[in-house]
């Protein structure tokens, strides 16, 4: 076999993909995380735990908390990912109609992408409210339960909409979650008739959400922006009237501005 006809996987270093597998290990609900629940969860020796995680401390993409020796991510992942949204040019064509949209709702206005089976949140304009929602950016939230996943995965093949959600039962978070598969199906079939998707404290009890996907010039969801706020301050009523357009409208904007057609689009 020639070199040039050899897979990429035929070129991964083990040691990097273990020490990518440990930075992973860590995420919204799993903060911090001892070497030995590293070593059970990724089946790697203790021995090898504690030597890539003496190297990420090292680089600072790891830190150790001295109160329970656990270990969390360092500032040296925050560093890489406020480059990665510097870099995104998805990023820097949304900011000014989030910035718009906020003032008119004053509210958390979102943006974040799908990856995997989970929905990113990468950038934030946050309300002034005293009572607001906490930021999510950085966060990692199951596609089917937010309304930023949920809009954006109702524009995928039935096909990868399967293989995000995995063979495994879903989990509910809250009472609302929709764990059932066939009514999950429904729910995104209605999702994409309407254009936006609710978060109805699906994810976090007194949060509500609504979300639309943004398209780019290949008409595929390439991303989406979603309004956050407490459920005292924001009605499943109040989301339809006010908020919808709003949304949909901020949302087009963006699209149209990454090349896509809207006009076309709805002419078909």
């Amino acid at each position: 076999m020639t070199q040039t006809k050899r897979k990429k996987s035929d070129y991964i270093i083990l040691s990097v993909d273990h020490a990518l597998d440990v930075l992973e290990a860590f995420h919204a609900e799993e903060d911090e995380l001892g070497i030995t629940e590293l070593s059970r969860r990724l089946k790697l020796h203790k021995n090898n735990i504690f030597r890539i995680l003496a190297t990420l401390e090292s680089r600072g993409y790891i830190e150790q908390n001295r109160a329970t020796d656990n270990y969390r991510l360092g500032l040296g992942t925050l560093e890489l990912g406020q480059t990665y949204i510097r870099h995104t040019g998805l990023l820097r064509v949304a900011r000014p109609v989030m910035e718009e949209l906020n003032n008119k709702v004053n509210e958390n206005v979102y943006i974040g992408i799908l990856k995997d089976r989970y929905a990113f949140y990468l950038d934030v304009v946050e309300s002034n409210h005293t009572v607001r929602v906490l930021s999510r950016v950085g966060c990692r939230v199951p596609t089917y339960c937010a309304a930023i996943g949920k809009a954006q995965l109702a524009y995928e093949t039935s096909e990868t909409i399967n293989e995000v959600l995995g063979k495994k039962e879903l989990k509910k978070f809250t009472p609302n979650t929709i764990a059932d598969r066939e009514k999950l199906m429904e729910h995104l079939v209605l999702v994409k008739e309407l254009g936006y998707a609710v978060d109805d404290e699906e994810w976090d009890e007194g949060v509500r959400c609504v979300g639309a996907p943004i398209f780019d010039y290949t008409r595929k969801a390439v991303g989406g922006i979603s309004i956050s706020a407490p459920s005292v301050r924001m009605s499943v009523e109040q989301i339809r009237k006010e908020y919808v357009p709003l949304i949909k409208r901020a949302c087009e904007e963006i699209s149209n501005r990454l090349g896509y057609d809207s006009l076309e689009a709805k002419s078909e």
